[in-house]
């Protein structure tokens, strides 16, 4: 029950007055009834009223409304999210929800077919932005900033089948975190971990593990199994496919659907089963075929020293090498990671939930230069949470466990069992909010007690002030 206070105070009056009718009759012939007026009124919509009497109010497929308990648990995660980037130097940065087609197009691969592209309003061609990296890039290129730690919280559009119960959807949000400039080799990317680490562990959702592996790594892979250079990206979105099918589906879609030899398909199944921590990193430099291979060479060297760095960090027992993960996307030049959850439910009652990655991210040296009219290079690195999946983990949670949102902040809430005190209420609720404390009133000349403590009880308001007289 909530606290209770007493004030003294005194009856008040109210004066009403009546709303004069606008002169809205302009369009219509003066020399109509009222009677008439409304008739016309009343057709003109009752016409398409009729004609969409089949029509279905919802919201576009892949999207969704939230309602104020959603909200707070979103605004909950975001906090997390947002104070951990902030907490790492990162500066805000915001971007138009739409791009020119061209700087979208040939940047996603296969997936560039989800880009969702608009009409022609004005002579030019504009795509809704697929993902903030690259709207990022062209950020650097277009204002030529060569340094930049910059987080950005926004919404994204992609044109796929949406799966809402494992929190896919076509419109969604992304929280990513970049570092762009020229520095030491895998310090950034070491940091870009430890910042996944943090929100993971920060958001309780359970055991996770961020899995790791380098584009160089895999191209080299490729090579030194046979995979024509011209089918990389083509076989790379194939192993890309490997956490979501077996890899006998995997194996079938590059030898049948994209032409791979089996017997280059086999010995890239060798290596792309194989996962592991330092030790496999190891392995792969005695590796007779892939050690012959320069650039596989350099993602090794590369991925020892970030383990010697994520070591320092504390962090190294939640990463595991994993030459099964390649990232389809286009523009990822280096180290690449990928976090997922291996135990969804924290309590044994809960049921589990396969929800794919929830961070992932890597690195991107040549993207920005795609944009530079003289291609000069700015190399980034960084990281995306996937907020809708984390959202539908927690969301989950609490209907599982009846758990209470409380979805104001209002601290006081301004009472009076008795009539003719408005103006006392009001005076009151002025001087709380001019105070800075959050309160309420109900909106009723003379309220009665009960429905008022009510809704305190409801809404969850630990204070009421109740203003009485003698």
């Amino acid at each position: 029950m909530p606290q209770l206070g007493l004030l003294p105070g005194r009856a008040w009056t109210v004066l009403l007055g009546l709303l004069r009718p606008p002169p809205g009759a302009l369009c219509i012939r003066a020399v109509r009834s009222h009677s008439q007026v409304a008739e016309a009124l009343i057709a003109s919509q009752l016409k398409p009223h009729q004609e969409k009497s089949n029509f279905t109010i919802k919201t576009p497929k892949g999207t969704r409304d939230l309602s104020p308990q959603q909200m707070v648990v979103r605004e909950k995660i975001l906090d997390v999210v947002v104070s951990c980037f902030k907490r790492h130097g990162a500066k805000g940065l915001d971007t138009p929800a739409f791009e020119l087609k061209e700087i979208l197009t040939e940047k996603y691969g296969e997936d560039s077919g989800l880009i969702y592209d608009l009409k022609d309003q004005g002579g030019e061609l504009l795509s809704l932005r697929y993902d903030l990296t690259v709207p990022f890039a062209r950020y650097l290129a277009m204002n030529k900033v060569k340094k930049m730690k910059r987080y950005h919280v926004g919404k994204v559009w992609r044109r796929e089948s949406p799966t809402i119960v494992q929190g896919r959807y076509r419109e969604f949000y992304q929280c990513d975190f970049d570092i762009a400039g020229q520095f030491d080799p895998m310090i950034p990317d070491a940091e870009c971990l430890k910042i996944m680490c943090e929100i993971l562990s920060g958001l309780h959702l359970g055991d996770f593990l961020i899995k790791v592996s380098d584009r160089r790594i895999l191209d080299g892979i490729f090579a030194v199994c046979g995979v024509p250079e011209s089918k990389f990206h083509a076989i790379c979105s194939s192993v890309d496919k490997l956490d979501k099918i077996s890899w006998k589906d995997v194996r079938h879609e590059m030898v049948v659907k994209k032409g791979l030899a089996p017997e280059v398909a086999d010995r890239i199944g060798d290596y792309v089963q194989c996962h592991g921590g330092i030790s496999l990193v190891e392995q792969m430099f005695q590796d007779p075929r892939l050690s012959q291979n320069k650039q596989a060479l350099e993602g090794l060297g590369d991925l020892k020293l970030l383990f010697e760095y994520l070591t320092l960090f504390g962090v190294a027992e939640k990463v595991s090498f994993d030459l099964s993960l390649a990232r389809g996307l286009d523009y990822y030049t280096g180290v690449i990671y990928e976090a997922v959850l291996l135990q969804t439910p924290v309590h044994a009652e809960e049921e589990p939930l396969n929800m794919g990655s929830v961070a992932a991210g890597g690195r991107y040296d040549g993207l920005v230069g795609m944009f530079d009219p003289r291609g000069h290079k700015v190399p980034c690195v960084g990281l995306s949470i996937g907020v809708e999946r984390i959202f539908s983990i927690v969301e989950q949670r609490i209907k599982t466990f009846g758990e209470k949102i409380r979805t104001t902040e209002t601290q006081v809430f301004v009472a009076t069992p008795q009539k003719n005190f408005l103006q006392e209420r009001l005076k009151l609720i002025a001087e709380l909010w001019d105070a800075g404390i959050k309160a309420e009133l109900m909106y009723k000349n003379n309220p009665k007690l009960l429905p008022q403590l009510h809704y305190c009880e409801n809404m969850g308001i630990p204070l009421v002030v109740i203003i009485g007289g003698h």
